[in-house]
Order: C-alpha cells, then sequence, then structure tokens
C-alpha cells in the first residue's frame, strides 16, 4: 500500500470538484496541500474525435449505459477529467426561486445561488448565441410554438467560439465549451493544486481516503496517470466528496466511516426523459449548429420541460420503439428529422434512492410515479402538437399504439398518446440530471447542512449534485457550482478557526 499526504483532498473534477479546486486554490500558496483525484482520464485534444461509439466509452461511465436496478432507464454521467460537464450541451440556468424555497434548508436562500451563479456565468462567458449558429431543428421548434401561443426560450450557454459541430455529448472538438476542465481546473493547477486521473476513491476512512490508481488500457483514449498504478492511503485534514449524486452516495455508502448515516443514498431524483422525433417531408439541418438552444418551460403547472436536441444515429435509434421495417424506414429518414427532448420534474419519493451492491458497486433504485407518467404523457402530446405545427408529415411518439401518428391523425392526440401506453422498458427513458443522495436539511433529516458539512463527521464535505433535496427543475450544474462556491467558503472560514 503507497502512502501521500494531503490537508485537503477533493473527490472528483465536475461542477463541483472543479469549483471547490478553483475556490480553494489560493490557500495553496499559505503552504495547503490540496489534491484532486478524478476516476477517469485526461484527454488531449486531438482525441475528441466525434466519433459516437469511440467517445461514449471515453468519457461516460459504462460508456453512457449505467442502467438502474430493474433496467427501465439509462442514466448518463461523465467519467473523465472535468467530469460530466465535459458532455453536456453547456445550457445555463440558475435554479428557480421557488424550488430553492421548496427545499426548506435552513441558512439557504436563493438570492446568494443566483448571486453566485451568476458569478461563474462570467466566468463561464455564459451568452445567447447568435441566430446563425441556430439550426432548422431549433427554428422549426420556435415556429411550432408560436404558431401554438407558446414561448419558446433561449438557453444561455457556456461556450466560446462555438463553430456549430453539434458534438456537445461526446466532447466537444473545438475547445468551445467552458465546463471545468477548460475553465476551473487549469485556474486550479496554475495555482499549484495536484490533480491526479485514473485515480479510483474506494471508501473513506477517519481522515484518509483509499484510492486506488488504474493503468491505462491498451488502445484506450487519455493519458496515463501522473501516479503509478497501485492502491494508496491519502491521509487529509479534510476530505471534499464531489463525485455526483451517484459517486458520491455510493462512496459513503460503501465507507465504515459514513454508511450508517441516516437518509443516506435518499431523495434521489433524475428528470427522466426520451426523445421525440418528426419526420419533416424536406430535409432540415439538425446535425450541424448547436443541438440545444430552446426550451419550453411547463414545470410548476404541469411538470416538464421540453427542449430541443439533436442526438446521433445509435442514440436516436436506441430510442425509437419497434424493430424491422418500420425502424429502419423511420432512421433512413434521418437528414429530415426534427427532435424533441421530453423531460419531467420528478419529486424525491420513498424508494427512489442509490445503494450498494455487495462488491461496493452503485445500484440505483427507480419506479416511475404516476405523476411522471402523467407529466411525460402531457410533454409528449405537446411535442406533437409543436411538430405538426412545426410542418412534420408523421411524429413518433412512444406512448402511443402504434408510435407512429400521420398528419391525418393529429386531431386525435389526446386519444392517441396515453398513459395506458407508457410501459417501462418498452420505452427507451434516460437520464443526466442526477441528483440528491446526501440531501442538505436539518440535522436528523438531511445528511448535510447547508454548507455540505457531514453531520456527525466534522472532517468530511460534500460538494456536488447528491447535496439537492429534491430536483431542481432545470439543468443542475449551475447551481451545483454556487453550491460548491458556498461549501469553499465554509471551508476557507472553517480553515482560519
Amino acid at each position: 500500500m503507497l502512502t501521500r499526504e494531503y490537508d485537503i483532498v477533493i473527490i472528483g473534477s465536475g461542477a463541483g470538484g472543479g469549483t471547490v479546486a478553483q475556490e480553494l486554490a489560493p490557500m495553496v500558496a499559505q503552504g495547503v496541500r490540496i489534491l484532486v483525484l478524478e476516476q477517469g482520464a485526461r484527454l488531449e485534444e486531438h482525441e475528441y474525435t466525434g466519433r459516437e461509439l469511440d467517445m461514449s466509452a471515453a468519457l461516460y461511465e459504462d460508456g453512457g449505459g449505467f442502467l438502474t436496478a430493474d433496467g427501465t432507464m439509462t442514466l448518463a454521467f461523465g467519467r473523465a477529467y472535468g467530469g460530466s460537464t465535459v458532455v453536456y450541451t453547456g445550457t445555463t440556468l440558475i435554479a428557480p426561486d421557488r424550488v430553492i424555497r421548496e427545499w426548506c434548508v435552513p441558512g439557504l436562500d436563493h438570492a446568494d445561488i443566483e448571486r453566485r451563479s451568476r458569478k461563474f456565468m462570467a466566468q463561464n462567458d455564459v451568452h445567447f448565441l447568435p441566430r446563425v449558429l441556430l439550426n432548422d431543428n431549433n427554428k422549426l421548434f420556435v415556429t411550432g410554438c408560436a404558431r401554438l401561443g407558446a414561448r419558446a426560450e433561449q438557453f444561455p450557454l457556456n461556450l466560446r467560439g462555438c463553430k456549430g459541430s453539434s458534438l456537445c455529448n461526446l466532447g466537444c472538438p473545438n475547445a468551445a465549451k467552458m465546463g471545468t476542465h477548460r475553465v476551473q481546473l487549469p485556474n486550479a493547477e496554475r495555482q499549484g493544486v495536484e490533480v491526479v486521473t485514473r485515480a479510483e476513491a474506494l471508501r473513506v476512512e477517519e481522515r484518509l481516503v483509499v484510492a486506488r490508481v488504474h493503468a491505462a488500457r491498451p488502445g484506450e483514449k487519455g493519458g496515463d496517470s501522473t501516479w503509478p498504478p497501485g492502491d494508496y492511503h491519502i491521509s487529509a485534514r479534510m476530505v471534499i466528496a464531489c463525485g455526483g449524486s451517484i459517486g458520491t452516495s455510493a462512496l459513503l455508502l460503501r465507507s465504515d466511516a459514513t454508511k450508517s448515516i441516516r437518509r443516506l443514498g435518499e431523495r434521489f431524483t433524475c428528470h427522466p426523459a426520451h426523445i421525440l422525433v418528426a419526420e419533416h417531408e424536406r430535409e432540415i439541418t439538425n446535425d450541424v449548429g448547436h443541438p440545444k438552444s430552446y426550451y419550453l418551460d411547463r414545470a410548476e403547472h404541469e411538470g416538464y420541460v421540453l427542449e430541443t436536441c439533436m442526438y446521433f444515429p445509435f442514440i436516436t435509434a436506441k430510442n425509437l420503439t419497434g424493430f424491422g421495417a418500420d425502424h429502419s424506414t423511420l432512421m433512413r429518414a434521418f437528414p429530415r428529422l426534427q427532435m424533441i427532448l421530453v423531460l419531467a420534474c420528478d419529486k424525491a419519493v420513498p424508494g427512489n434512492r442509490i445503494t450498494v451492491d455487495a462488491t461496493g458497486k452503485a445500484v440505483v433504485h427507480y419506479r416511475f410515479t404516476p405523476a411522471v407518467i402523467r407529466s411525460l404523457v402531457s410533454a409528449t402530446r405537446m411535442s406533437a402538437r409543436i411538430f405538426f405545427a412545426a410542418g412534420a408529415r408523421c411524429v413518433h411518439a412512444p406512448s402511443a399504439d402504434p408510435p407512429l401518428i400521420e398528419r391525418e391523425r393529429a386531431y386525435r392526440l389526446d386519444d392517441l398518446i396515453v398513459e395506458e401506453h407508457f410501459l417501462p422498458g418498452r420505452i427507451s427513458i434516460s437520464a443526466a440530471h442526477l441528483m440528491g443522495g446526501c440531501a442538505m436539511g436539518p440535522e436528523g433529516s438531511g445528511v448535510t447542512d447547508s454548507r455540505g458539512r457531514v453531520y456527525g463527521v466534522p472532517w468530511l464535505r460534500v460538494a456536488d449534485s447528491s447535496l439537492f433535496p429534491d430536483s431542481v427543475e432545470v439543468n443542475p450544474y449551475q447551481t451545483v457550482m454556487a453550491l460548491a462556491d458556498r461549501v469553499a467558503e465554509g471551508i476557507r472560514d472553517d480553515w482560519t478557526k
């Protein structure tokens, strides 16, 4: 067993870990030794090829195919230097005021979240893209919404020099996306924070992290770790868990120092989503330009959000219901397909939680509540109306039977798209907004306080989406950065004491 000694060890390098590393980095000049452990690899610029199967294996946990316990939903989360900020589309929204109020976390208020969010929006060059970078897929969504009397809103995006490759989910090959791998982590490293990749945190003990550094496999993307392969005992005065909802929850559940904490792993939410497609008479630009530039927010009253999207052939094929000739015919129409991503704003309910199996691997238990199913079906109906209003000739709706709806039957959408046809396992559901597991809240009902301090474990902090006591109803990364900033501020204050 190899040994190392640091003052602060940060586990994870995504929106939480990258932010904490940057905000604590000035302490290095005062002699504080800070280490970041990242399970994934650090890729060189030339390794971002944009090839679907190639990049999925390099950037996602389980190649993007991590399944819930019953196999009815795929969970996508990053495993690389920069975490999930490498593979999301750059959409940047501040958490709604009503959501933060509904969380009811003592010491946490919306004004503070908004102030910190705007700080990182400025740092990450968040802005609205010019019209020249908006493709037909986005423009048709806006047109369809307008014809129905609905207002599509444009996403602010954290991009710098976007060339419209539409490869955001595969890691931008043009270095345009301002994730933590482009901004916060390099800032931290310039100030002396050490980042070690291919380093898997196995468990935490009393002021100690047990980690395993893996060698790169032949042909694998990403360079070797700066540490030799092997098992390490890394002592630390403070440990900050930033491995994401699933990673952090599983780490603490398999650690003797924390696995007995009440509520650990509970309150998991994830915005269950699926892709809808519609075929137009003519070819449209869908695989060039930024893929996700507009959304329709129906979260507060109807429990869903619609977003423009573009997924490449493998993911699109996986999301279409059926097999054989009908499936093949629709896939051959790919250049004419308009796409909308449907997300349900789920709520934390008993039973939806993260556990670990006998080997310590994370297991996510999730059931689709009647409210989530209603939201997804309602969202599918609205999406179909948008498609037809934009001129589509047919719509593929998985919660209809048969799923392909021709324009002539558009007047029957409420009869065709119904809850009884929403069958988990038959419809391809995925989620990328993974939240909860180490929820903030009062002692006894929460795992941490509003500064990420784990109750009963004074040397341990949490700073990632696992802190959320319930769904945030928007892309969570900006809220994660704001909360991580609060955690870092609390650490600086505690350190001086």
